[in-house]
């Protein structure tokens, strides 16, 4: 079985298209998302018509709370006060943006996604089973990462909100962070999701790495209102 997961698109529409694209030429058996449809990028409706009309299982992510419920705080943990302005200009931004339909409808996403595939406990959350905002990065201490499936009682938990993906294996419990379609933070610009192949014996994942067209996706975010600031993030990949 072939299972695609894909995260944190963040208003880029032309990322989330070639992302779709490669997935159908890949023939996944299960297709689904992580969160974070909206924030930063220039095209939030847009994404969200293309999540709806494909209908991809969807998982809410902190942004998407945020803009749903019309928050003022978008559950970002911002390391600088400059990162803070930039970011509550963005949210606000794209509150305004949002249409009633579209905000229903990330209102309406889940909180998590749980299945059974090949015998395997499977969970999709945004940050972590226990807070949406939460970051489970690759070198949490092993310690910790077990006791959170201890909780679940889950074999594989597939997670967003960081935008590094990887894959760690423990004690036969997966956790897989599938990474980020929008907003790159690894370096590497072009969009990123999770192909995992699985059968009743093993597990395999692939970090699948597509090219869009950055520059365009940048100048629609310099010409949209946002600081330019987002769009330098995004043509350098941090």
């Amino acid at each position: 079985m072939k299972i695609a997961v894909f995260s944190d698109i963040h208003g880029n529409a032309l990322a989330l298209e070639a992302v779709i694209k490669d997935i159908d030429s890949r023939n996944a058996d299960l297709v689904f998302c992580g969160g974070d449809l909206v924030g930063y990028g220039a095209y939030p409706n847009e994404v969200i018509d293309l999540i709806r009309k494909n209908r991809i299982p969807t998982i809410m992510g902190n942004y998407d709370e945020g803009v749903g419920f019309n928050k003022d705080d978008c559950g970002c943990a911002y390391t600088s006060s400059q990162m803070k302005e930039l970011g509550q200009i963005s949210l606000e931004w794209t509150k305004k943006k949002v249409n009633f339909e579209n905000r229903a409808f990330l209102r309406s996403l889940l909180e998590r996604i749980q299945f059974t595939a090949c015998g395997k406990k499977i969970l999709i959350i945004h940050g972590s089973p226990r807070l949406i905002n939460e970051y489970l990065y690759a070198d949490r201490p092993e310690e910790s990462v077990l006791r959170i499936f201890d909780e679940e009682r889950v074999d594989i938990i597939i997670c967003g909100h960081t935008h590094l993906p990887f894959t760690r294996v423990m004690d036969g419990k997966c956790l897989i962070n599938a990474g980020s379609v929008g907003i790159s933070k690894d370096g590497d610009v072009r969009a990123a999701y999770t192909l995992i192949k699985l059968t009743e014996s093993s597990l395999e994942t692939e970090v699948i790495r597509v090219n869009y067209d950055v520059e365009r996706m940048a100048q629609a975010i310099e010409s949209s209102g946002l600081p330019k600031d987002f769009a330098l993030a995004l043509k350098a990949g941090r």
